[in-house]
């Protein structure tokens, strides 16, 4: 759905005046060259304050909880009389420190999901090769109608704000992957672990949707090792955006 005329991706300027990192959208580098900028990322660029990230995620969460109540309440409706099945999805997900928990989302999928996926994948090789690359599909079968909807306007991760009051989960971070795709980050996993996987982050405002595995990777490396307090305010500016336009969406 999402399409654009040229691949971009996200760049880093370093602006040592104000001793800040600015991002701005720049002309596509490789997947093996930006990954080699999360690589090679300084490591004595200042990284967030623990507590006021903290205090941060606390906030913010609940009083989007309390905000957006009433949206939640008719999510779950639709999702509810839509399709046979509970209304929230639980999955295990990594965390910090490679400690597993369980990431919430309204369901978006039937029920069946898992079975009628393993039946696509050993019948058709083009979506077998495609799950391969990406861990999705661009035309899932498995996405209920009102899933579409929730998937495309992100209001299906909103169950994550009580990962995030758990402190499961930041409001800024990594992708939460599960166990399957930790060997795919290979030497890269490390960064992953040291921050708390995010509701939104920089694959979120770069175009996720649109983005191959390994610009997802580089930009949860890119994240982990060039963090700091502003630059998380910053990402959350962006993520509204990003979410409006769709750029945002799974």
């Amino acid at each position: 759905m999402h399409t654009t005329k040229h691949d971009t991706t996200l760049a880093i300027h370093d602006d040592h005046d104000a001793q800040d990192t600015v991002f701005t959208m720049a002309p596509s580098l490789s997947d093996n060259d930006l990954i080699s900028i999360g690589t090679d990322l300084a490591a004595e660029v200042e990284v967030s304050s623990g507590p006021m990230k903290r205090a941060l995620d606390i906030v913010v969460a609940a009083l989007m909880l309390v905000l957006l109540a009433p949206v939640m309440l008719l999510v779950a409706i639709a999702v509810k009389v839509s399709s046979p099945g509970p209304v929230l999805f639980r999955q295990e997900r990594v965390g910090s420190q490679g400690r597993h928990f369980k990431c919430l989302k309204f369901r978006t999928m039937h029920v069946d999901a898992e079975i009628k996926l393993a039946q696509l994948l050993r019948a058709q090789p083009d979506l077998r090769l495609e799950w391969q690359c990406k861990q999705k599909l661009s035309a899932d079968p498995r996405i209920t109608n009102i899933g579409n909807f929730l998937r495309q306007s992100s209001l299906d991760e909103l169950p994550q704000l009580f990962n995030v009051l758990r402190g499961d989960m930041s409001l800024v971070g990594p992708r939460p992957i599960i166990r399957a795709e930790v060997p795919r980050y290979g030497r890269y996993i490390t960064s992953y672990f040291k921050v708390k996987p995010g509701l939104s982050g920089l694959w979120q405002i770069s175009g996720r949707n649109d983005a191959s595995y390994a610009r997802r990777v580089a930009a949860d490396v890119l994240y982990a090792r060039s963090r700091t307090f502003a630059m998380d305010l910053r990402i959350l500016l962006m993520t509204v955006p990003a979410v409006i336009s769709g750029k945002g969406s799974c």
